[in-house]
């Protein structure tokens, strides 16, 4: 037979259970909390599948025919399976080679989440990269989508 809670018991259990929150669920607010609003979300290329491909000294035709899926992808590289270091080097290595070669649209694959989904954007525009890259931006579904990224070599002078 299961008795029905006193009320000090009932506050004694919501006591203990703030904070609390089930597992996939969102976050309860109280009664006397008021939610803040949230921030609105930002135009992020590699995080939000309706932004368009950056333009960072690109012209507007080229980014059309990315987008469209009409463009040669020169070269690609996976960094799956990779430590952090190991695909910073790879990274670097990779783009002068390909700039070298005469490149101007390879693939950087980093997967659909992790540490690498967001340090290699960070890692392009940094250092030798960023002198190497004209522009960059999530790639196409059919190339990866969220987990590759279209980068645009400058050419070598």
């Amino acid at each position: 037979m299961i008795r029905k809670a006193k009320s000090e018991e009932r506050l004694l259990w919501l006591e203990a259970m703030r904070g609390v929150r089930r597992l996939g669920a969102a976050p309860m607010a109280r009664e006397s909390e008021t939610a803040a609003p949230a921030a609105p979300p930002r135009n992020n290329p590699h995080t939000d599948p309706t932004a368009p491909l950056p333009r960072r000294d690109i012209d507007r035709r080229s980014a059309q025919r990315v987008k469209r899926g009409q463009t040669t992808i020169e070269a690609r590289l996976d960094l799956h399976g990779m430590t952090q270091a190991e695909a910073h080097r790879a990274l670097a290595a990779f783009l002068a080679r390909a700039q070298q070669a005469g490149h101007r649209l390879v693939l950087v694959i980093t997967g659909k989440s992790g540490v690498l989904h967001g340090a290699v954007p960070r890692w392009l525009e940094e250092g030798e990269n960023r002198g190497r890259v004209l522009a960059f931006g999530r790639a196409q579904p059919l190339h990866g989508g969220a987990g590759a990224l279209y980068v645009f070599l400058r050419r070598k002078r």
